[in-house]
């Protein structure tokens, strides 16, 4: 089967506000190779894309396409067999090279990873406390505005999070992962788990923090009108061995929203892409993938 790669030529809208000075990434030619009791499972093969920095990508394709794998690369949680990978022309991660986390690169899980012992105030502030740049009484003022700025969420800065609902929790952890600074912040199906009013509500939210920061973003996901609603692009992987199979340019104004979804920009951007995961999930479906990262 031929791949495809369709890039529309208009420029995505997120390109003519000023684009950060840092957060773009490149991946190059990555392969990686798991090797469970001796048999080799090849998540990725020769997979390349290029961020911009202040891009918005979402990343799609079928259950154990690599996905993830390819995040917890990017965030230096798991090495690379063969290929590289930059953040602002600086290597972070080759053939051989241990695996980097930092605070540049922030990943936001879906499961959740708010410790619950601590405050929400606790938790946003967690990180600067652990780098020591401030302050107790400093961190607190920092995470009582950033939490203001985010929905006028300082009213549960010392709810804990056994006491909040699963979107309030997640936008905390965005909040946590801001404060940081980083260049780009990694979401993994942070919405995957909620329900269709929920998860309708924290698109507006992150589009809104979007809009704000300027964040590069590389959000997983596996809801196609999902990626389509918030990315300015939308990379398409094939089944595993996971590369690219199409890299589709979403030119739609922002600020968005869903009333957006029913217009005919929009469905013309989802028929192009319905295809190719299906194409890919029907490949998957048909050769008995297991789910893996």
């Amino acid at each position: 089967m031929t791949k495809a790669s369709i890039t529309n030529v208009k420029t995505p809208s997120s390109a003519l506000a000023d684009r950060p000075a840092s957060g773009k990434v490149s991946v190059r030619n990555v392969t990686k190779i798991y090797d469970p009791e001796g048999v080799h499972v090849v998540a990725l093969d020769g997979f390349s894309m290029d961020i911009e920095a202040g891009d918005f990508v979402a990343i799609v394709g079928p259950s154990g396409c690599g996905k993830s794998t390819l995040m917890n690369i990017l965030a230096g949680f798991d090495t690379l067999t063969t290929g590289e990978v930059y953040l602002d022309d600086q290597l972070l991660a080759g053939p051989g090279t241990k695996p980097l986390p930092g605070s540049d690169r922030v990943v936001v899980f879906q499961q959740g990873a708010l410790f619950p012992w601590m405050t929400v105030l606790e938790n946003v502030t967690y990180g600067l406390m652990k780098k020591g740049v401030l302050k107790r009484a400093e961190a607190n003022e920092k995470g009582i505005e950033f939490l203001e700025r985010s929905g006028n969420l300082g009213r549960i800065a010392n709810s804990y999070p056994a006491q909040l609902s699963s979107g309030m929790q997640r936008r905390v952890e965005i909040v946590r992962a801001l404060i940081n600074d980083p260049k780009i912040l990694l979401l993994d199906e942070p919405f995957r788990a909620m329900d269709t009013v929920n998860k309708n509500r924290m698109h507006q939210h992150l589009l809104r923090i979007y809009q704000a920061t300027r964040k590069t973003i590389m959000f997983i996901t596996h809801d196609l009108e999902e990626a389509l609603f918030l990315a300015d692009r939308v990379i398409v992987m094939t089944t595993r061995p996971g590369t690219m199979k199409m890299d589709i340019a979403i030119d739609l104004p922002r600020p968005r929203d869903h009333a957006m979804m029913a217009s005919e920009a929009y469905l013309a951007l989802k028929q192009q892409a319905v295809f190719a995961v299906r194409e890919e999930a029907k490949r998957a479906f048909d050769r008995g993938e297991r789910e893996m990262a």
